[in-house]
């Protein structure tokens, strides 16, 4: 596998509030407020990730759209340079489910196309969980690499 440089594309920026799923995933209360985000991650020009993020709105005080976007280098970089939050440790559990509609049109796939879905979460020192995101990767060019190590 050659290196590419992945070109990521925002496509969505959101505030809400969390579910039960996705606050016991990341160790907060049912309804605190979260920022929603998806990306489309394209790898030589072509789609190949879709990320959905979910994070605690407490962990990134006055991150939006603007700051998000024009941020140097990678999310967790983000969290590191602006909120002095490191990511140690991810945790993720892989699954194979068909593309729905919507991830079919954004990868630019036939639907139900057979895809590689990540859910990982992201911790901090102590255990704390940062970052949920939920991945859709089209696998049939490219493979899945994870070598993420705190340093």
């Amino acid at each position: 596998g050659r290196k590419e440089t992945p070109e990521t594309q925002l496509l969505a920026f959101s505030r809400g509030r969390a579910d039960a799923d996705e606050a016991a995933r990341l160790a907060i209360a049912r309804g605190d407020r979260v920022l929603r985000i998806r990306n489309l991650l394209r790898l030589s020009g072509d789609p190949v990730v879709i990320d959905d993020i979910v994070i605690a709105a407490q962990l990134v005080p006055g991150l939006d759209e603007a700051g998000f976007g024009a941020r140097d280098g990678t999310i967790y970089g983000l969290y590191q340079a602006r909120y002095g939050i490191n990511v140690i440790r991810i945790s993720e559990r892989l699954s194979a489910p068909r593309a729905d509609r919507e991830s079919a049109r954004l990868l630019a796939l036939p639907d139900a196309t057979p895809l590689l879905r990540i859910a990982r979460i992201a911790y901090t020192y102590h255990d704390r969980p940062v970052e949920l995101r939920y991945s859709l990767v089209d696998t049939s060019e490219h493979e899945y690499v994870n070598d993420h190590v705190k340093q």
